[in-house]
């Protein structure tokens, strides 16, 4: 089997659906402390964002503007917590770029975002041109050398774990707005 029949395609992950429960998870943040999604959810709703990695510039806009508005979310009584594979020390240069004040995780070994179903493979020219052109270093930034990618999409869970509202597009340039998070909380 090659790696391509190995997993899925960007149009294969479907991502979780509004009125699913999501699995309790948990995983190490950008600053080694463990993050569990049934501790936050007991303080409040969780904006749960995928990003594919400090190498992209449209998820490092997407995260900048969350970070602007972190007080309209908190004011609904929300927290945002931000998952990428990428591993702690590449994670270092998202806080870097964005300025992000919330919780970004290690996604080691995809199981936050294989439970989510937004785990994908991008094509090989695809994967040669984010490694080269963009510096993305897939195999060395991630826990195995795959190079799969999350598709960058938003959730909202209720304190009750189930999925409030979802924001799911395989085209990487097109993220939730935080006017729609805001209102959706």
């Amino acid at each position: 089997m090659t790696q391509s029949t190995l997993y899925k395609n960007v149009s294969q992950a479907k991502g979780l659906l509004v009125g699913d429960k999501v699995q309790d998870f948990s995983a190490m943040d950008v600053y080694g402390q463990r993050y569990s999604l049934q501790v936050a959810l007991r303080k409040g709703p969780v904006v749960l964002l995928f990003i594919r990695g400090q190498w992209c510039p449209v998820c490092n806009r997407h995260l900048s503007g969350v970070q602007d508005s972190l007080p309209m979310i908190y004011e609904k009584g929300a927290s945002v917590v931000v998952v990428s594979p990428e591993k702690s020390e590449f994670l270092m240069r998202t806080v870097e770029k964005t300025g992000a004040e919330f919780t970004i995780l290690y996604d080691e070994g995809y199981t936050i975002s294989d439970g989510f179903d937004v785990t994908f493979l991008p094509d090989s020219l695809t994967r040669i041109m984010y490694n080269t052109l963009l510096g993305a270093k897939l195999k060395e930034s991630h826990s195995d050398d795959s190079e799969r990618l999350p598709i960058p999409a938003t959730f909202i869970i209720g304190q009750d774990g189930v999925i409030r509202w979802r924001h799911f597009d395989p085209d990487y340039k097109r993220r939730a707005s935080v006017t729609d998070i805001v209102r959706n909380l």
